[in-house]
Formats: C-alpha cells, sequence, structure tokens
C-alpha cells in the first residue's frame, strides 16, 4: 500500500539534520529516503494490525493513540505520544488532549444521530484530527487511516485518497492541501471529493 501523499517529497536524498533524527529509533537512517521506506514499512504494519481487528471502537481517544504508535513505534521513540511543542499547524499542545476528547464525543454523536452520511462523518473526523494536530509527526497519514477504519465500521468501503488519480504524488498532495483548506472554511465538498478520488 502506498500513499502518494505521503511520497510527495522532493528532497528524498536530502540527508537528516540531527534535530531530524531526534528521537529515531533505526541508527542506520541518514537519509529522507531511507526514513520514508522505514516508516512506510511500519505504517503497512499498522494497517493490517488495525484492519485485522475483530472488535473495538475506532472512535475512542485511548485507540487514537495507540493506532499512531503502531504506525511508527519501529522508526519513533514519541511514536503514540502527544506533541509537546507548538507548531504552525494544529492546536496550541496544552488543548490537545480536550480536542481529542471533544472530537471523539462530536464523532460518536454524528454516528449515534445519523447526522451526515457514512462518507461525511469520517472525512470531516479525518479534517478535525488534521485540525488538531495531536502528534509531532505522521497526522495525515494517522488521520486518513483513522478515517478509513471509521467508514469501514459504518460500513463503507475505504477511501482512496487520491490514488485514482494519475498525476503525479505533487500535485495529488496540492490537491489534497486545497481540499483541507477548503474544509477549514467550512466547505467539506472538496474534500470529501479528494476522499473518494
Amino acid at each position: 500500500m502506498t500513499d502518494p501523499l505521503f511520497e510527495a517529497d522532493d528532497e528524498a536524498n536530502t540527508p537528516l539534520t540531527p534535530e531530524g533524527r531526534q528521537g529515531l529509533i533505526p541508527t542506520y537512517i541518514t537519509t529522507r529516503a531511507e526514513l520514508n521506506e522505514a516508516e512506510q514499512e511500519n505504517i503497512a504494519e499498522a494497517d493490517r494490525w488495525a484492519f485485522s481487528r475483530k472488535r473495538g471502537d475506532v472512535v475512542d481517544v485511548d485507540f487514537l493513540m495507540a493506532l499512531h504508535r503502531r504506525m511508527l513505534r519501529q522508526v519513533w521513540r514519541w511514536a503514540g505520544a502527544q506533541r509537546t511543542t507548538e507548531l504552525n499547524i494544529g492546536v496550541p499542545s496544552h488543548r490537545i488532549a480536550v480536542d481529542l476528547h471533544t472530537l471523539v464525543g462530536d464523532v460518536r454523536y454524528w454516528i449515534d444521530h445519523q447526522t451526515f452520511a457514512p462518507d461525511e462523518i469520517a472525512v470531516r473526523f479525518h479534517h478535525r484530527l488534521v485540525s488538531i494536530h495531536p502528534f509531532p509527526n505522521g497526522n495525515g497519514r494517522h488521520a486518513r487511516l483513522a478515517a478509513d477504519l471509521v467508514i469501514k465500521q459504518l460500513g463503507g468501503q475505504r477511501f482512496s485518497w487520491g490514488r485514482a488519480n494519475l498525476v503525479e504524488a505533487a500535485q495529488t498532495r496540492r490537491d489534497y492541501v486545497r481540499a483541507l483548506q477548503a474544509a477549514d472554511a467550512h466547505d467539506i465538498a472538496p474534500l470529501l471529493a479528494f476522499a473518494r478520488s
């Protein structure tokens, strides 16, 4: 399983900086390409684990933290740990826990009351999770996998997240970012369309 949104890296051969290696588990990794490969292998394993589970609610803060840990646990020491630093994206770090609990409550309400169609519930969940940006890295990949799990839990099919488009990965990523920005402006339609593209 390849993620076109993850592979859109023009700097694959760039050496990692000492700061970029902080918390890195495999000592052989020195370039962005090696890091991408290691992360993608770990994420593929987490994907298999997540979709082979027989029970359990995806819409749960503890599960979301465990999912991130599974996705990156062989690569990063901080996998599954909430970020503690401020970024230029996401909520302030002191709000992450509260916002995650609020999100989970909202999504459970949407499901219980069929507030939106199943695709829209999962895509809105994805958007809010990305907006919170709870982890130091891997937030988009985590939110896409979590949304895929929600839509499956609701009886739907996994999203394609741009895989159906025969365009370069950089263009797919630009389309994804534009769709997220539209959702930030309360227009969910582009993100719904992108998720099924």
